[in-house]
């Protein structure tokens, strides 16, 4: 299993990482999301199943999650992944992803939409740290 070394995991307490995914015309779409580090070392989102990059990811299950330390910049954590996208129809855990952020999920779904829980399986990690050189 393909660890986040210890050194970066403050940035997985950040608000906001941006996830690239693979569109149909195979161009990349990158996106600001919110996510949880969640309490099994997993790195999870909850994505409304009618936005592109749910859509993205059915077809195309690899992406990567980038996170950058904001008061250091050149402080960085890539995640390269294989998602795994499993349904939430009960918002169990976009409700927990929501405590979070002080916000109610449910809200931002459109009557009759739905959400999936997507984990990130890692496959490479780059942690860097241009500042130590």
């Amino acid at each position: 299993m393909i660890t986040i070394p210890e050194t970066h995991h403050d940035l997985l307490k950040s608000n906001v990482a941006m996830l690239a995914t693979i569109g149909r015309n195979g161009y990349p779409q990158v996106t600001a999301i919110w996510f949880l580090f969640d309490d099994d070392g997993m790195i999870r989102l909850s994505l409304n199943t009618a936005r592109q990059k749910v859509k993205n990811l059915q077809v195309h299950p690899e992406c990567t999650m980038f996170f950058i330390d904001s008061a250091t910049p050149w402080r960085t954590l890539e995640v390269r992944a294989r998602a795994e996208l499993t349904p939430d129809p009960d918002y169990v855990f976009a409700d927990k992803l929501g405590r979070k952020y002080g916000a109610d999920v449910r809200k931002m779904d459109r009557p009759g939409e739905s959400r999936v829980v997507v984990t990130l399986h890692p496959v490479k990690v780059n942690a860097l740290d241009l500042s130590r050189r």
